[in-house]
Parts: C-alpha cells; structure tokens; sequence
C-alpha cells in the first residue's frame, strides 16, 4: 500500500504557515525603529516572507488535511520557517564580517532558534556585531519554537483546526497528546495561553529586580529578551555571558521559570481550573522533580569539594554552600530539560561534573512541556518495561501490563517508546561518530567528550555542550558539512524523530 502525500496541499498550508510568521517580525521591527538598527533589514523581510507565504498558498486554494499532509506540513513548516528566519541575519551581515552572513551559519543559528535549542555559531564576538533587533529577532524565534508553531496556528486559524488533533500529535513533545478541552483548537489556544502567561508574569518580575537595584544590567530590553528564551527552555541570550552576567537574585528567580518550562504545560492548565490534585498526583511531575533534586545533590556535593572553583558574582562574594547550590541546581535544570543557560563556564569543571551534567542532559523534561530530550515518562515505561520483560521472563505464565501512575499504558504506546528510544540513543551514537570523523577531516581538534556533547546537545535541543562547546564557546569552528549535519539533527530532535522519518519511509516505501 502507497502512503499518499498531496505535495501541493501540504505546500500551500506551509505557505500559510511562512506568511503569519512575517507578522512575528513586526517585533524586531519596533525594536530597530526604537535603537534606529537595521530599519530596512526587517521591512525587506518581511515583504520577502509574505510574497513567499503567499505564493505557496496558491498551490492549492482550498487544501484539507489528512494524516499524510499532517506529518509533511509540521516537518516542513519546522524547516520552511527555519530558512526563512536566516534572510534577516543574512540581510543584516550583507557586506560585513559577520558570522552570520554565511548561509550555513545562518540557517544553523535560526533552526538553533526556533527548535529552542540554544546552539550558537555566533561567539563573544558576534555579539558585538549585531544591533539590538538582531539579537531579538534570535530570541523571538525560540519564544514562537517553544511552545509549537503549528500549535499556534491551530489555536487561530480555523482551516487548521479541523484536523487539528493530527498535527498536534505530530507536534507535541512526548508520546501522546493531552486533550484539555473539547475542540482541539480551544486545547491550543489553553496551552499558549498558560505560555504566554508565564511569560509576562517572568518578564515583569525580571524587570522588577532591575528596579530594586538587584539587577542593574537587566533593563526593559535583557527583560524581555530573557522572557522570550527562559520559557521555550531555548537559552539564547544576548549577553555573551549567559546568565553569568546578572547578579546571583536574577539567578534565583531564573530557576523556578526553568523547572515551570520542564512541566507538561497541560497541568497548569487544570491548577488554574482549581485542580491541584492533577499536578500532585502525576507520577511525571514527581519524577521529574525528584530527578533534578537526586542529580542536583550529587553536583552540588561535588561542587563543594571542590569540583569548580568558587565564583564571585555581582561584585559580592558568595558563601560557598550557597554558591555550590546555587550553581548545581542551575546548571542540573538548565541541561536536564534542555534550557542550556549557564551561570558558570561548567566546560573548565573537572570530568566528575562535567559526567554529572552529561547524564542529565539524557533525561529530558516532561511530555507536553517546551523541554527536550528523551523526556521523563518515556524512560519510566522503558525502566518498567525492561522490568516487565525480566518478571516474564521468571514467570512465563504471568501476564504483567506496564502501569504508569496506576493506569494501564496500551501495549502500542509502549512499542512506539521503544522504538523512539532506540532511535533516538542510534541516531545519537551515529552522528556523535560522523561529527568525529568530519573534524578529523579537516584537521579540527575535537575531543571525544566534545563529539558526544555536540550530538547530545543538537539532537536534545539542549545547546551547549563541553571543550570549545561549552556555554560562552560556539560552534562556529566545525566544518560546514558538521553544521548542515547538526542542523538535521535539531530538525529530528525538536519534532522527536518520527514523524520526519515517517514521512521519509512512507512516501518512498509501496
């Protein structure tokens, strides 16, 4: 049996998709008008961007969706939108030395943007090149990547919303897809409202600290900035120096908006309904809250030994104890839900915390959240089904279903985790050996810790990675075929693998 895809459908709607993402730059529009920058950068984008937009939406006037045309439009859009948001950073690097005026650097700095994974190629230096409409634009397109594109366009575009559930689900981070409400397209508009709130809600307190004086470089302009990559767990920041350049309060108050962005979204939903219980009670959310704790006691013992040398921020010399916390709890859920902010350059800590840090970086935040990874619940009906396999295989005769949080998890699921698991830690495995192999081709000193880490880091979307990767290096120094590589690896780890290789094996298999 053939599996179908009408190109011209799934085209137009991409088409739909690319044109309502001009209006998002109307953002870096005001911003240039405000500083002045890069006035013509954005008016030529987005004229760019709707006549591109529009011509793809004349492939087919009046499209309908079907579960072939779902999975090509959320694979496509994901990459459609990412070559689109590189012509700013092209247009702006027109003629100059800028990093991003290489096509390759652009098209990995913007899928680093909108799959939220934080990798840069830009450098300390590259921070100085680029006007301030610039540097929002990069935040901008992880504020829109983090929540979902399509889950947005669902949530205000009534064609999408008839066939909604299908492109949800091929979005979505996690196994399955959490319906709130009745109508697929009110559950989109529930989720990003819960987002959008979260970061208002951040940015004002940010910008609060900056009032009181407990944060004097944390102005209007690093507020918002800050609050369009903290919720997203993107991690870019305009400061080449992360969160390492705001004082240890600006730190405390990232934190919990970090672990709030590795939560299933979807629960916030039902506590804002007066449904405590939901949150309480899902064995997720336990896990995943214990898992930061385990990983951030191990870390911050080992800090205190001495693992990393005691910093001192904001001009005030910090107590160790509350230093070595400080910096393991935010380093441990930073990396472990994929956020990949850094308030320490953890690359120069010794191999016993940079392996604590590695092993976080395998677990991913919840499903339904803006996190990363592998996620929480896949690796407990993994851990369970292992267990299972080895009960049965004591006790033949017994049939034993893998239960999650005392419900019944349908043999199917637990199949599609499997296989998700094994492709993602194969897909992890061959990239990590040919990103290896392409540096030793041309003469580019990499460690084996810094092949593993800039595969991890991509694929997960967390962004930094150890050696040159760490969080104030870049990755600007691998070869072109790496980049393109790792491009495809954000791509894959942002929609979760399968529904591209869906649609690579489907269209070409009879």
């Amino acid at each position: 049996m053939t599996f179908r895809v009408r190109w011209r459908t799934s085209l137009s709607l991409v088409g739909t998709v690319i044109k309502y993402l001009a209006v998002s730059m109307l953002v870096p529009l005001v911003v240039s008008l405000i500083y002045w920058e890069d006035i013509w950068v954005f008016v030529v984008s987005i004229v760019l961007t709707v006549a591109v937009g529009l011509s793809l939406e004349q492939l087919d006037p009046d499209p309908d969706v079907e579960a072939p045309e779902a999975l090509a439009l959320v694979s496509l859009s994901w990459l459609a939108v990412a070559i689109v948001g590189a012509v700013p950073y092209l247009l702006a690097g027109y003629g100059t030395a800028s990093t991003l005026a290489d096509p390759v650097n652009a098209l990995f700095e913007s899928m680093s943007g909108f799959t939220t994974t934080g990798a840069t190629v830009m450098g300390t230096i590259g921070f100085e090149q680029h006007s301030h409409a610039i540097l929002m634009w990069r935040q901008l397109t992880q504020w829109l990547g983090g929540m979902g594109i399509i889950v947005l366009m669902i949530a205000i575009l009534p064609e999408l919303a008839v066939n909604g559930a299908q492109l949800m689900q091929a979005e979505a981070p996690g196994p399955e897809l959490q319906k709130l409400t009745p109508r697929i397209a009110e559950t989109a508009r529930a989720l990003w409202l819960v987002y959008f709130g979260f970061t208002i809600v951040y940015i004002a307190l940010l910008y609060a600290l900056n009032i009181v004086g407990l944060a004097p470089n944390m102005g209007l302009y690093n507020a918002f900035a800050h609050g369009f990559t903290t919720l997203p767990t993107g991690g870019f920041s305009p400061e080449a120096d992360s969160i390492a350049a705001f004082s240890a309060a600006v730190q405390w108050v990232v934190i919990p908006f970090m672990f709030v962005a590795g939560v299933n979204f979807g629960l916030f939903w039902y506590v804002l309904q007066g449904d405590f219980r939901e949150m309480t009670d899902n064995v997720e959310f336990r896990w995943y809250a214990g898992a930061i704790a385990a990983v951030t006691a191990v870390l911050a013992a080992l800090l205190f030994s001495g693992s990393a040398p005691v910093l001192d921020l904001g001009g005030a010399t910090q107590g160790v104890t509350e230093n070595a916390v400080r910096q393991a709890l935010f380093q441990v859920v930073s990396l472990l839900n994929s956020t990949g902010y850094a308030t320490s350059d953890f690359a120069q800590w010794d191999s016993n915390a940079q392996m604590v840090l590695l092993f976080a970086m395998f677990i991913g935040g919840s499903a339904g959240s803006t996190g990363g990874g592998v996620k929480v619940v896949r690796w407990l009906v993994v851990f369970k089904g292992i267990r299972r396999e080895l009960y049965s295989t004591a006790r033949p005769n017994v049939v034993e279903p893998v239960r999650l949080g005392g419900a019944i998890v349908d043999e199917e699921a637990v199949r599609g985790i499997f296989a998700f698991t094994v492709l993602y830690l194969l897909m992890f495995g061959v990239a990590t050996v040919l990103i290896a192999l392409d540096a030793s081709r041309v003469g580019y000193d990499l460690t084996a810790l810094e092949s593993l880490s800039a595969s991890i880091a991509t694929l997960g979307n967390i962004g930094p990675g150890f050696g040159s990767l760490g969080p104030f290096g870049s990755y600007l120094e691998f070869p072109d075929s790496s980049k393109l590589l790792m491009v495809l690896l954000m791509w894959f780890g942002r929609l979760e693998i399968v529904p591209v290789l869906a649609l690579l094996v489907g269209t070409t298999r009879e």
